[in-house]
């Protein structure tokens, strides 16, 4: 039997805790950091729980379900002001305590008494797990930046390194802050354990990037600044076995999973749960990022085996082996000379990797009076740039301005990387992330008509920032990026609350759909033993299903103006039956012409109708003339959501590749990204799907500013998706730098495979001469 202790806790403040200034200065700053991080990440996390609820509450096997997550939704929409002010108020408190001792293995935290003694609740074993899940999970994914932001806090709690389990931002604890914050949300177990899964799920999805902010900022306050981790050296064993043969087909296997159903961005429609995580962000780096698994030597080797197959190809281009090298430090001067001159706006054409090398060859040449060359170590680098920017370039709109700005990049970044080789082989790079913020504003899946002009001067300005004052400072790319960065989260709080409008705007029709479709069962329900009159269907169709369709909109099902209008209906059906006839109630003909008129009908039309509602009476025997003329009366107006709600016409049978691409849309998460071709070229425009209906099939789209862009069927998404027409863009595959720099990889890997091929035919050409 499990034992736990209840004893209050206080909560203090950062301001009323015995902390030395300089200590409380820099807590305050991670609070303020997390804090307004976590509050947009929570209101997001709400937003798709209540969206999660009411689905859930559509799709519901029963009325007592339905009720349920209604209810759960009143509670949350009631309580949800009180949730993100609790969840800050536990965070400052756990920054708070960092020098509070912490309890010893294997003794009580407080003194024992008995009377607090109680058993465990089920439900709280449940919500352990599943936050231990969450926890485990994202430490996992953070784990070097989690450890130097631990020894870290170390330093600031005056004790050795925090474990990521400790640490007051760290997963565990979050979750455990967000466990008794949502107390005030007074939801039951299983909603609970739902909104812990979407904190998983989108409050902490940008959480790896939160912890970097919080590294960078502690070390600009000067607490353990030059802070690094020196990993292991792959051993020659590994590393053969990463470019050996075992190691490329695991690769090109998941290379292959990975672009499954429609090309390099999108993701597969199969079955199973290997399926690559959709992109749900505004903006590329929104998204948690995963290292690339080649480490700078492998790089290396690739660009060795690169070499030696161009210099088989091309026999007497070795000379430069035995050209005078060039050292670091020499390159590293000639290029700050390069970065100092300007260059003029119509100076002849971007300035490339290729153009920089061969001046600075050139100028080595003029001033030494003999060819040079460069280092390995210095050529390795700027072929590996060289390549990437390349691949940069398929992705760009030629006449964007954005391509521009990239090469204006090109002298800072060759002088970054000859120092800093971190920037090939991490995402996160300063560098790395400005470089994709550029590019993405001029690629080629943005329209002209989607730029936008403060984002633009946001970028010149931060390019010639970089251009002006990088000298050897890596925080020069992070200053930049960060202002760029900070405007696109106003850029993206500006479309989010766009698109908001436009997802409400939808889910009203929706609404009015299923509102029609339930007068149309009940209609079809009441009449269906009974032989009506032609005309009579048509106007219960037409003109008393708009009154049907009204309130159950305006007062639900559960109401008693609905009951009524239920009990006017059957009796409209009676008294129109020409098998099964029963004499109308006496204030039948008002009551219709009543509720007629609510929906907008004249006072003669509703007459008119209501007269021939409540009459027995066959088509052969009313005035054919007096019909026509009211029928015609009836067309001329619009029916209540007619715009909104057309007629659609039946649907062909779907494929098995179509109906798995239908399956697996109806899975996706509201604001995940898709790429449409446009043309036979290839050129690709991006959409996000901002929200769909399982009930109607109804798919809305929105661009990066959160304009409406269009609606689709699910039905006609999923067939484009099965034909190739457009794909799904992944986490893995939404930067543009890192799409590129996958290609530049695969580029590096067919030379690979291409050297070996080589040097196979060689050798057989020896044993041939040989026998």
């Amino acid at each position: 039997m499990s034992v736990t202790f209840e004893h209050s806790v206080l909560h203090p403040t950062l301001a009323s805790a015995t902390l030395p200034r300089r200590v409380r200065r820099a807590l305050e700053q991670v609070y303020n950091l997390a804090a307004d991080e976590m509050a947009r990440a929570l209101e997001r996390m709400l937003a798709e729980f209540e969206q999660q609820q009411f689905r859930l509450a559509d799709q519901a096997a029963n009325p007592g379900q339905q009720q349920a997550y209604f209810d759960t939704l009143r509670l949350v929409r009631q309580n949800r002001a009180d949730l993100i002010p609790e969840f800050l108020s536990g965070l400052e408190a756990a920054l708070a305590g960092i020098r509070e001792p912490v309890p010893q293995q294997g003794k009580p935290a407080a003194p024992m008494h008995f009377g607090s003694l109680r058993l465990v609740e089920d439900h709280e074993l449940d919500e352990e797990a599943v936050l231990r899940s969450i926890a485990s999970r994202h430490e996992s994914r953070t784990s070097l930046p989690l450890h130097l932001l631990g020894q870290r806090f170390g330093v600031l709690a005056g004790s050795p390194g925090f474990e990521a389990d400790r640490l007051p931002v760290g997963p565990r604890q979050l979750g455990n802050i967000l466990a008794k914050a949502s107390r005030v949300l007074q939801i039951e177990l299983q909603p609970r354990l739902e909104l812990f899964r979407c904190f998983d799920q989108y409050a902490l999805a940008g959480y790896a990037q939160l912890v970097e902010a919080m590294n960078a900022m502690l070390a600009r306050e000067n607490i353990l600044p030059n802070l690094v981790y020196v990993p292991i050296r792959v051993r020659p064993a590994l590393q053969s076995e990463l470019t050996g043969e075992a190691g490329r087909e695991r690769r090109e296997q998941a290379r292959a999973q990975a672009a499954a159903g429609g090309g390099g961005g999108g993701g597969g429609f199969g079955g199973g749960g290997g399926r690559a995580r959709p992109f749900t962000g505004w903006f590329p780096g929104e998204e948690e990022q995963q290292e690339n698994p080649e480490n700078f030597n492998l790089l290396q080797d690739m660009l060795a085996n690169r070499r030696d197959l161009l210099n088989k190809l091309t026999p007497g281009n070795t000379d430069a082996a035995n050209r005078a090298q060039l050292s670091t430090d020499d390159v590293m001067q000639a290029l700050a000379r390069m970065q100092n001159v300007p260059r003029d706006a119509g100076e002849g054409r971007p300035r490339s990797v290729h153009d920089v090398r061969q001046a600075l060859l050139a100028q080595s040449r003029q001033a030494q009076g003999h060819a040079t060359a460069l280092s390995r170590e210095d050529n390795d680098a700027f072929e590996l740039l060289a390549i990437l920017m390349a691949e940069i370039q398929r992705e760009l709109r030629q006449d964007a301005p954005g391509n521009r700005l990239v090469h204006k990049l090109v002298v800072p970044l060759l002088r970054l990387v000859l120092k800093d080789r971190g920037f090939f082989v991490h995402q996160n790079h300063p560098a790395r992330q400005l470089l994709n913020t550029v590019a993405e504003s001029g690629a080629s899946w943005v329209g002209e008509d989607e730029v936008d002009a403060q984002l633009n001067d946001q970028l010149n300005h931060a390019v010639d920032d970089v251009v002006t004052h990088y000298e050897g400072d890596t925080n020069v790319f992070a200053a930049a990026n960060q202002r760029v960065q900070q405007h696109l989260q106003v850029m993206a709080r500006r479309a989010e609350v766009a698109e908001r409008r436009h997802v409400d705007a939808a889910r009203g029709k929706e609404k009015l759909e299923l509102a029609k479709r339930r007068a149309s069962e009940v209609i079809a329900g009441v009449s269906e033993e009974h032989k009506l009159p032609r005309f009579v269907q048509t106007l219960l169709s037409n003109s008393w299903s708009d009154v049907l369709t009204l309130v159950q909109l305006r007062n639900g099902e559960e109401s008693e103006e609905w009951q009524h209008q239920l009990e006017v209906t059957t009796a409209i059906v009676r008294a129109t039956s020409l098998n099964h006839p029963a004499s109308p109630p006496d204030d039948l003909a008002a009551q219709i012409e009543h509720s007629l008129t609510l929906v907008g009908y004249h006072s003669d039309e509703a007459g008119d109708i209501a007269r021939r509602l409540t009459a027995n009476v066959d088509d052969d025997e009313n005035d054919a003339a007096s019909r026509t003329e009211l029928a015609m009366r009836l067309k001329a107006r619009g029916r209540l959501g007619q715009e909104a709600n057309p007629d659609k016409p039946p649907l062909p049978p779907r494929s098995e590749r179509e109906q798995a691409a239908y399956d697996m849309l109806r899975t996706l998460p509201f604001g995940a990204w898709f790429e449409f071709i446009t043309n036979q070229q290839g050129d690709v425009v991006r959409r996000r799907l901002s929200w769909y209906s399982p009930m109607t099939d109804h798919a809305l789209f929105v661009n990066q500013k959160g304009q409406r862009v269009g609606e689709q069927s699910l039905d006609s998404l999923a067939r484009m998706l099965a034909g190739g027409q457009v794909r799904i863009v992944t986490v893995e595959h939404s930067s543009l730098v890192d799409r590129a720099w996958h290609s530049a990889l695969g580029v590096l890997r067919g030379f690979m495979g291409a050297k070996q091929a080589a040097e196979a035919h060689d050798e057989a050409s020896q044993q041939g001469e040989q026998a």
